[in-house]
């Protein structure tokens, strides 16, 4: 996952705010807690004059093979004579009264690319406005220079001609870290903020249930209506398999409003590239909490919704423009007109955002993380979504994600909250687990101060209760409730795993065991030496049989069916299609082997192979000799 160093700092700053560090102790702290990093890169560096600028006047130049605009750009007292910079600019994303990033002669962007004045297009051009990617803040095709609104300006405290770099946060890092499969909390600023706040000994506030804590208005949530009633009538079959589904609806927004630059910064310092208002917020919300939302435009869908099982054969155009041929096994969302989304992966063209909707319909949802990951293998597609429903994402904050995306759109392209919230279904309740308060310490083969234990467990958001009840050694019986957002901590092996990694993987000692004197070799291994050595002795040379057998072995040999040796343990996920048994006598790979040696030459071959066979377990009345 990539994220910037400064969004997970202001995180933790609202808890702690004194704390920072450098970017080498930051991924010293990862690893300290068990996530290793891809590496760490800085924002590339820009030097010279980067000052906001205000376009006052736009001509559109004719006579050339592409659209072609020469801008009088204000930049203050920036280039020393106060008056307007005359900039040549192919880009369509912008228009007279935009406030821009711009980079006058004499700046050195990253590549480097210096910029000069020079003619072009028969005039001119002073400087250049700026794109994300040429300031090293997406690493990706820009969707057009950037525009800053008056508001983040004036909440910056800057004003035309004032350097830009603060108010693009160019002084930042950006780290990838590795996030396993049974870590999905991780791929969120919540989770690995809470991580760091772990391996730093910081406070953590849960931005999930405060804006505050995620670096936002205190008084984001003011004024949004109530929850009680249903928006639209819904319906979720229990073959779908999801355990919450929730929806809520803005109206009436500007559907020409843009993210502000701090969205649209953290969203293509993620990775993501920032396309319309909505579908910035369900990104950011996902990138923040974790959790995947979808936007559909309320104003294309029809009647109510169903979340069911496709049928066979249906068909659904997704988001990339893929027409896709659904399979009775994918869970779909559809209104009275047809399927509008592939549940989990990826929405519907047919409902999606355009630049003329107004209202918005938000959904968030709680998927089975199997049903997602074979739906993707099925259609070899994959989406930021989907990585996160197959590692499980946390149920309980669909509610606090849905409260936070409508928020955030009315505060960027006005609008209302339409009063209501249709949610059906509930959070899935979490195993409680059985343990003792030693195990983790028997298990690293080290004695902890009491108290470790329940403490890392309860750091990680676990509730502990305390039954009473003792071991022989003292050791204090506890039952614990993994949090919703941690569905890996099954049984008490997971718990011990997380207190150890807490306390330090590394200061957990590497002691080679000592082999038991004077036991020598059991009965069984002496019996197979000597079996090994009387066929040596006698010519014969050995080989390491595969496990595996041919399918339709047997039946060449022209076995009975009721043959003992035709019951074999079926392979799952066998190497090869062809060979997804194991056998059940070593004679098949022997007789390969003597083929194979034959074809090559070798007339004169004697092999041997002393290897385990697999029998099924089978009722005592109906257990055989195997010949």
């Amino acid at each position: 996952m990539l994220i910037s160093q400064n969004w997970l700092t202001r995180i933790l700053q609202t808890a702690n705010p004194s704390w920072s560090v450098d970017s080498e102790e930051l991924d010293a702290g990862f690893v300290r807690v068990g996530f290793e990093t891809e590496g760490y890169e800085r924002l590339p560096k820009t030097e010279g004059p980067l000052v906001i600028g205000k376009v006052s006047n736009i001509e559109e130049l004719e006579g050339f093979k592409k659209p072609i605009r020469y801008c009088e750009v204000a930049v203050g007292e920036a280039n020393g004579t106060g008056e307007p910079q005359n900039i040549i600019c192919g880009a369509r994303n912008f228009a007279e009264g935009d406030y821009v990033i711009v980079a006058l002669p004499g700046t050195v962007l990253p590549g480097p690319f210096e910029i000069s004045a020079r003619k072009t297009y028969g005039k001119i051009s002073e400087g250049m406005m700026c794109s994300a990617s040429e300031l090293g803040l997406y690493d990706g095709t820009s969707p057009g220079i950037i525009t800053v609104s008056e508001e983040e300006i004036k909440a910056n405290g800057l004003t035309i001609g004032d350097d830009a770099r603060g108010l693009l946060g160019l002084d930042d890092t950006v780290f990838e870290v590795n996030v396993t499969p049974d870590r999905g909390y991780a791929l969120s600023a919540r989770g690995l903020a809470r991580e760091l706040a772990s391996s730093f000994k910081l406070q953590y506030r849960d931005p999930a249930l405060d804006p505050a804590a995620a670096a936002l208005d205190d008084d984001l949530f003011a004024g949004i209506p109530g929850i009680k009633e249903d928006i639209l009538s819904l319906e979720v079959e229990e073959d779908a398999k999801c355990s919450l589904f929730g929806i809520r609806k803005v109206e009436g927004i500007d559907p020409t409003a843009e993210s502000p630059l701090w969205l649209q910064r953290e969203l293509m310092l993620c990775g993501q590239r920032p396309v319309n208002a909505a579908t910035d917020v369900t990104n950011y919300v996902m990138m923040l909490l974790g959790q995947p939302m979808h936007a559909f435009d309320a104003g294309k869908i029809t009647g109510n919704l169903r979340v069911h099982r496709a049928s066979e054969g249906d068909t659904l155009t997704t988001l990339d423009g893929v027409d896709r041929t659904l399979s009775s096994e994918d869970v779909v969302i559809s209104d009275d007109s047809g399927i509008q989304s592939l549940a989990g992966v990826m929405g519907g063209s047919t409902s999606e955002i355009s630049d003329e909707t107004v209202d918005v319909l938000f959904e968030a949802a709680h998927w089975d993380a199997l049903t997602v990951a074979r739906t993707c293998r099925r259609h070899k597609l994959s989406s930021e979504s989907s990585r996160r429903f197959e590692r499980g994402t946390d149920a309980a904050i669909i509610g606090n994600a849905l409260d936070f995306a409508v928020s955030l759109l009315v505060r960027i392209a006005g609008g209302k909250v339409v009063h209501g919230r249709t949610m059906v279904g509930e959070v899935p309740s979490m195993p409680t687990i059985q343990m003792h308060t030693n195990r983790p310490g028997k298990v690293a083969g080290m004695i902890y101060p009491d108290g470790t234990t329940i403490g890392h467990l309860r750091e990680v958001g676990c509730t502990v209760r305390e039954t009473g009840l003792r071991d022989g050694q003292g050791a204090r019986q506890i039952e614990v409730t993994p949090p919703t957002w941690r569905p890996d901590l099954t049984i008490p092996a997971d718990l011990v795993e997380e207190v150890l990694r807490l306390e330090g993987l590394e200061n957990i000692p590497s002691v080679l065991p000592h082999a038991p004197v004077g036991r020598g070799l059991t009965p069984r291994q002496r019996l197979r030496r000597r079996i090994g050595h009387a066929m040596a002795w006698n010519g014969f040379a050995e080989i390491l049989p595969t496990p595996f057998i041919a399918n339709d072995v047997f039946d060449e040999w022209g076995l009975a069916e009721d043959d003992p040796r035709r019951n074999v343990v079926k392979v799952q996920n066998p190497l090869e299609s062809d060979h997804a048994s194991l056998g059940t006598t070593l004679l098949p790979s022997m007789i390969d082997a003597l083929r194979r040696n034959s074809a090559r030459g070798q007339k004169d071959v004697a092999l041997f192979g002393v290897e385990q066979v697999s029998l099924p377990r089978l009722p005592e009345s109906e257990r055989k000799p195997t010949p």
